[in-house]
Order: structure tokens, then C-alpha cells, then sequence
């Protein structure tokens, strides 16, 4: 592996969920100590999974791995972390400021952005040099900071009189005003970070064109704050023998080529690597060790026939969507787990029942868009550009709020608006306008906010307490978008994953993001299932044996109603093959 060669003292693997970072980096990890290396595997996933893969409980104390001499693993809890740095912000003006104030900070400490700060704040000591890691060659971390992160730590130090103005908006800078006291370590870290004599990150990602597209977002915006010491893993590559026993497998294989060979040409300038999708779960040290340096035949499968698997359909949930007659569908979770897709499908599925539907993306790549625009009665689309509503939500917020700011207080808010929240923020307020035909139609959304920026919008009166306290006074009656969102007769949110232990962990944070904010998911979609596929390729049944836990996890411990959809064997694009979704 290019990426193991010579390597520095850091290594940063960092990805979407469920591309394998973890995997990667367990095995980097042994590999290097069992070359004589000292090595510390250090993860900051929320979804951290390293002391399952060694069978092992590890937690937030540096534990030896009895199997693997000179490894031990550290697991920073994140949410836990976040917690102590929440109480620690909040705790001294508890009691002081009015309650609504104190609830108003909680609400903007409960996000995603204070979590990965808080993070950051807890593995920063393993950055520079200290006593608790002066022991070891190298420290290998499973999930790195994002570029926006890094970039808020190298801000000037001015966050928290801005924010005691009430001049930022709500982002990531209210999370960084717990950080002053510590800014000459935070900059010995970021310095760490960018000196590709100390630090390597490597991207992981598979062998699929919007997985590529996301790390590639990633690759430049590491890059431009100084992060250039980049390598590229594709992992899980089909090998080319399971095409020829399976049509199914020689269609994602040939998918899967295609976008190889179409990988964006900043990709194609960095170091790369290659990793063979097997046919086990990467659990125990057998596994591992065999991730990196060698592909096992598939005679080590064990699974003698296709897996059978009698799960509700996609069609089976449209049933109870379609009883209502009209309202509103928004499709919620990860990058790369399938919203549009499957927003798409439940649209075609409806408008196919005779009922009329509103089908609104904010996919940037619209070939759904233009593959159903007019190809179906009752069915209209249209697409909302979220570069475009960001850009005009930006200079709304400098033209107010900016308009009375010295040259370093319209610095600041610019980056406060550059946070991954303005986005979604800006897209809600697009899509909000449209919610109201739900009264008399479908609307199905593909890409929605999470919890944490529905607080948001909430909490900084962004819509929802504007008109409240506007229409309150007058005894007139009103609905805002957040009140219909949290209305399960009117709003029915469907939460896409993948039957991966990951993306499920995800998206279980995200189910507990959305209560938060007072709004329960209806059910649960299971996209891409290579069990509800019936795949004849012996390394994609013992797939979809490893399956069955997570599908299991699904139907007993979070969702109050599901689906599984299975891996179709062409694209889902265009209605046939839409309407093949729903019916399995």
C-alpha cells in the first residue's frame, strides 16, 4: 500500500460513514506494530466500533490489545466529550443569565459542530508533544477533523466578544467560545496537522461517482487550508471473478469501473490505493491482516445458498403514506445512503397510485430531475440549487446583521456563514415555501436539515418564534414549517441507511437529533440490501448474510415501521425501474 510507505508519525483516515475508515485503520495499525512499530489507534467516531473489531472493550483510556504486541487503541467518546464541554461553557452563567438565555446556548452547543470541536479539544493533547504519547512511533487516527473545523481554529481571537454582540449567526463560532484559554495548543496542533513531515491524511472512499464527488469536496477543502499530504484508498472494489457467476455482480462491477475510470482529475494527481471488497466481516485479527495484503478466494465462503429474506417493501410504507391523501414526505440521512433515489421512487410510487405529488431535490447532480420531469401523470419536480440559496442566504445575513460590522466583525460572520449549517439552513427556507402545497398534495422531499440545524432555526427565532410572536398577540391562527415538521398527521420522515453497522449507528443519531427537536421519524428505509437482492455471486451472499444483524438491529431497536429495498441490478433511474424499487 502506497499510503504505508514511509509513513509519518500521524496518520489521519477520514471518510464518510460506512466507506471502511475503521477498517483501514485497524489493519494499518497491526500492520505497523507488527513490524516493530509502537502505535497508538486513536478513534473519534461517534459510531466507534475499533474495540468490537478487536474483541476487546477499549473506552477513553489508552488500552494495551493483549493479541497485537506494541498496539493499544484509545476510544474518544465524542458525545460524552461534548457533554463535559457544554457543562463547562455553561455551568458559570447557569443560574446567572435568564433561563430562555441559558436554554438558547444549550441549543446552539447541541450540534454537530460542538461535538466535533469537542473532539478535537479532547485528542489535541495527542497532537503535540507530550508525556502521554512520547512512547510511541506512530498515532493512527480513525476519523479526522473536517476542513471546517480546522479552519475555525485558526481564526483570530475575537469569537467571543462577537458573539457576546449578538452579531454571529447560528454556526459553529458559538462552540468555539469555550476555546480561548487553550488557543496555543489548538495552533501547535493545526501546525502538526498541516507539516507533511509529521501528518498523512488518507481518504477512503468506494468505487461510486457521488462518493468520489464528496471526496473530492473534501480533498480541496483540506488542501486549501495547507492539508496537502493526501492519499487516496478505494475500498471495497468488487473483484472482476464474481461478474461471472452472477448478472447482478457483473452489473455492479461494471458500475463500479465506470466510475474508476471517471474519477475527477484532482483524485487522479494523488498517491492511490486499492482495496478488494471481501466477502467476511472485518472482525478478529485473521480478518484484518488479510485487508490490506491479500484478497481470499471465495472458497472461504460459507454461506451454501442465497440469502431469503421476507422484509416489508418499500411498497408495503407507501400504503400507510398514501391513506393520508396528501402531505408532506421528507427523506433524511447521509451522504450517500440513497435519499434522492429513494425520494424519487415513493414519488413515482404515489403519482403511479393516481395521486397527485410534488417531487423537490436539491440533488446538485439532477438527472432524476430530467429523467422524470414529464415522463408520469400526476408527477411535478422541480429542484432547488443550493449553492444559489446559500449565496443569497449569506447576503441576506451581510447586508443586515453586516451592515454596522468593522472590517474584522464582517470577517468573522463570513465565516461564521461558512459553516456546514448555512447550507441546510438556506435549502429549508427554498424547500419551506413548497411545504405548503402539502395541504393539498404529495410533497416528498429528498434532502432535508438535520435535528440539530431544525433547532437551530428554531431556537435563533430564524422562522418559526418570528412569526409566533408577530401573529401571538393578534388571536390569529398560524402554521410555521417547524410546527408542521413536528405534526405526524401532516409530516411523515423517512430516515435512509444502509444494513452496515455504521451508517445504522448514524443514523440512529440522527433519529435522536430529530427528537430533540420534537420530531418523530415515521419509519425507517433500508437502502442498496444485497440480502433482499437474492444475489448468486458467493462472496455477495456471505454480503448478505452480514446483513441480517443489522437488519435485525433496525427492526428491533430503532424503527417503529421499515423497509428494505434491494440492490437493483441496473441504475434506479427513470420510472420503470423507480417502480422495481418498491415491489423488490
Amino acid at each position: 500500500m502506497k499510503f504505508l510507505e514511509q509513513p509519518p508519525r500521524f496518520l489521519f483516515f477520514t471518510g464518510k460513514g460506512g466507506v471502511g475508515k475503521t477498517s483501514i485503520a485497524c489493519a494499518t495499525s497491526i500492520q505497523l506494530a507488527e513490524s516493530g512499530k509502537r502505535v497508538l489507534l486513536v478513534s473519534t467516531d461517534p459510531a466507534s466500533n475499533v474495540g468490537q473489531v478487536f474483541g476487546i472493550t477499549i473506552g477513553n483510556h489508552i488500552t494495551a490489545i493483549p493479541s497485537v504486541p506494541r498496539l493499544a487503541a484509545l476510544e474518544i467518546d465524542p458525545q460524552a466529550a461534548a457533554q463535559v464541554y457544554r457543562d463547562r461553557i455553561v455551568g458559570p452563567v447557569r443560574g446567572v443569565l435568564p433561563e430562555p438565555v441559558v436554554k438558547s446556548i444549550e441549543e446552539q452547543l447541541s450540534g454537530a459542530c460542538t461535538t466535533e470541536i469537542a473532539a478535537f479539544d479532547e485528542f489535541t493533547a495527542l497532537l503535540i508533544d507530550s508525556t502521554l504519547t512520547q512512547e510511541y512511533d506512530h498515532i493512527v487516527f480513525d476519523t479526522a477533523p473536517t476542513g471546517h473545523t480546522i479552519r475555525l481554529l485558526q481564526l483570530p481571537g475575537a469569537w467571543s466578544g462577537f458573539l457576546e454582540e449578538g452579531k454571529g449567526d447560528a454556526s459553529c463560532l458559538g462552540p468555539l467560545a469555550g476555546l480561548e484559554k487553550q488557543r496555543e495548543q489548538y495552533k501547535a496542533a493545526v501546525d502538526a496537522l498541516a507539516d507533511g513531515s509529521r501528518t498523512r491524511l488518507i481518504l477512503v472512499a468506494r468505487a461510486q461517482q457521488a462518493t468520489l464527488r464528496e471526496v473530492t469536496r473534501t480533498h480541496e477543502e483540506l488542501a486549501a487550508i495547507g492539508l496537502r499530504q493526501q492519499h487516496l484508498v478505494i475500498n471495497g472494489i468488487l473483484p472482476q471473478i464474481e461478474a461471472a457467476s452472477d448478472p447482478l455482480a457483473a452489473a455492479i462491477y461494471e458500475r463500479e469501473q465506470t466510475a474508476l475510470k471517471n474519477i475527477p482529475d484532482v483524485l487522479k494527481a494523488l498517491p492511490g490505493d486499492r482495496v478488494m471488497l471481501k466477502p467476511f466481516n472485518l472482525v478478529g485479527l485473521d480478518a484484518l491482516r488479510h485487508l490490506l495484503v491479500d484478497t481470499p478466494s471465495t472458497s472461504q465462503v460459507n454461506v451454501d445458498a442465497p440469502i431469503e429474506l421476507a422484509e416489508p417493501s418499500l411498497s408495503e410504507l407507501v400504503d400507510g403514506i398514501a391513506e393520508d391523501g396528501h402531505g408532506l414526505v421528507m427523506l433524511m440521512g447521509k451522504g450517500g445512503v440513497g435519499k434522492t433515489t429513494l425520494a424519487a421512487a415513493v414519488a413515482v410510487e404515489l403519482a403511479h397510485r393516481g395521486l397527485p405529488v410534488h417531487l423537490t431535490t436539491s440533488d446538485p447532480a439532477a438527472h432524476l430531475t430530467e429523467t422524470l420531469s414529464g415522463s408520469l401523470d400526476n408527477l411535478t419536480v422541480s429542484r432547488i440549487d443550493p449553492h444559489v440559496e446559500t449565496e443569497r442566504y449569506r447576503q441576506h445575513v451581510m447586508e443586515t446583521k453586516g451592515a454596522s460590522l468593522d472590517a474584522e466583525g464582517r470577517a468573522l460572520l463570513e465565516e461564521d456563514l461558512r459553516s456546514p449549517c448555512t447550507e441546510e439552513i438556506a435549502v429549508f427556507q427554498a424547500f419551506s415555501h413548497i411545504i405548503r402545497e402539502a395541504g393539498k398534495k404529495f410533497v416528498v422531499m429528498d434532502t432535508a436539515p438535520t435535528g440539530h440545524t431544525l433547532l437551530l432555526l428554531d431556537a435563533t427565532g430564524a422562522y418559526h418564534r418570528e412569526v409566533a410572536r408577530q401573529m401571538g398577540n393578534k388571536g390569529l391562527h398560524f402554521t410555521t414549517p417547524m410546527m408542521q415538521l413536528q405534526d405526524e398527521k401532516q409530516t411523515k420522515v423517512l430516515i435512509v441507511t444502509l444494513a452496515e453497522t455504521t451508517p445504522v449507528l448514524e443514523a440512529g443519531n440522527l433519529q435522536g437529533d430529530l427528537r430533540r427537536a420534537g420530531i418523530e421519524p415515521w419509519a425507517w428505509i433500508i437502502n442498496n440490501s444485497v440480502a433482499a437482492a437474492a444475489a448468486q455471486s458467493p462472496l455477495l451472499r456471505q454480503r448478505a448474510a452480514n446483513e441480517i444483524r443489522e437488519i435485525n438491529a433496525v427492526a428491533s431497536q430503532y424503527a417503529r415501521r421499515y423497509a428494505v429495498v434491494p440492490l437493483l441490478k441496473d441504475e434506479p433511474v427513470g420510472v420503470d425501474r423507480l417502480l422495481r424499487l418498491s415491489v423488490g
